[in-house]
C-alpha cells in the first residue's frame, strides 16, 4: 500500500484519517494543501476515481462563494480553479495508487488493507 493523505493540519477529518492509518500501523505520506497543491495528473486521477469534479468541491469552504465556482458549467475550468485554489477541495483526499477517496471513508480504506 502506498497511501497519500492530502489535507490541512486544521481539518478534523484529515486528522481522523491520519489516526486511522496510524492505529493500523500503515505508513502514509501527508501533503498539506496549504503548502503544496495536487498536480494536474494527481487531480485528474482523483477525479476519475471519485466520479467527477463535483465530488471534489467543498461547498462549505470560505472560498466557495468568492471563487464563483458554482456558476461555472465547464468541468475543465472548474479543475483549473481547483488547481489554483487547493483549499476549495474536500479533505481529506486519500490516495492508494490509482484508487482515491474524498472525505473520511474508513469503510473504503478497510478494503484496501
Amino acid at each position: 500500500m502506498n497511501i497519500q493523505i492530502f489535507g490541512t493540519k486544521k481539518c478534523f477529518d484529515t486528522k481522523k484519517a491520519e489516526r486511522y492509518f496510524k492505529e493500523r500501523k500503515i505508513k502514509f505520506q501527508f501533503i498539506d494543501l496549504n503548502e503544496k497543491a495536487l498536480s494536474k495528473r494527481e487531480l485528474e486521477s482523483v477525479r476519475i476515481s471519485v466520479g467527477g469534479v463535483k465530488e471534489l468541491i467543498n461547498e462549505k469552504s470560505k472560498l466557495y462563494e468568492s471563487s464563483n465556482i458554482k456558476r461555472i458549467m465547464n468541468n475543465s475550468v472548474k479543475e483549473e480553479i481547483l488547481l489554483k485554489n487547493p483549499l476549495l477541495l474536500k479533505t481529506p483526499i486519500v490516495r492508494n495508487g490509482k484508487q482515491a477517496t474524498v472525505g473520511y471513508k474508513p469503510e473504503v480504506w478497510q478494503e484496501w488493507e
